[in-house]
């Protein structure tokens, strides 16, 4: 079994699944800004994982302002909130990550998220699956507008669990965020994906393994 004194979650596509609404989402956007929606090969390798004004600088071919940027931004995330909880029955947190974090915290193993949602949407979902039972929510870290990519949100999770990151458990789902991950100096990456992207995730520096949701978890480590 893997060794490690912590974990850090991505949370968007890993703990929830909610692409088909951050697609939606980012459509009504692009098509806004670009008149056109995205493609699927932009939204594995500019969109996910990325922070909201790297995506909207990328569509604007860098012409936006920052009012731009923030209007945009939150627009979008408006968007994304209406269309989650428009979806009820797929309104919940991944099958198995609840006995996941139950086993975690049983263990007194740290843990928190590293995401690049902006507040607004972290404050959503800590209130809508009850994140305060499992962790302390103020450890989260989120897209606050200072973040380029997820390198340094990952560094700033891990102090804030006082884990050293060689020490870590990082669970991903994008490749902007595996690729953070190794960046980072995290050695133990774990993936989150559909059966068919395993074999070329699994080649990824500092993957470990891969898993389509946390029902078996503790088998792939």
């Amino acid at each position: 079994m893997t060794d490690y004194k912590g974990v850090i979650f991505d949370f968007n596509g890993t703990l929830f699944f909610d692409n088909d609404k951050h697609i939606l989402a980012w459509n009504a956007i692009s098509k806004e800004l670009r008149k056109r929606e995205i493609t699927e090969e932009e939204l594995y390798d500019k969109f996910n994982g990325t922070p909201n004004d790297q995506i909207i600088r990328y569509m604007t071919d860098g012409k936006a302002s920052l009012e731009e940027i923030k209007k945009y931004s939150l627009l979008k995330e408006e968007y994304y909130r209406k269309f989650c909880q428009e979806d009820k029955a797929n309104f919940h947190l991944v099958k198995g990550v609840e006995e996941y974090f139950n086993y975690l915290k049983e263990r007194k193993i740290p843990f928190t998220i590293a995401s690049a949602s902006i507040k607004e949407n972290i404050d959503f979902f800590v209130e809508s699956f009850d994140l305060e039972k499992w962790m302390d929510v103020s450890n989260i870290v989120y897209d606050d507008g200072t973040y380029e990519n997820k390198v340094q949100m990952f560094h700033d999770a891990s102090q804030k669990i006082g884990v050293s990151m060689k020490d870590i458990l990082i669970i991903e789902d994008s490749v902007s965020g595996m690729k953070s991950a190794d960046l980072a100096g995290c050695s133990k990456i774990l993936v989150v994906c559909d059966e068919n992207m395993e074999s070329s995730y699994k080649k990824f520096p500092g993957v470990i393994g891969t898993m389509r949701n946390f029902e078996h978890i503790l088998d792939s480590l």
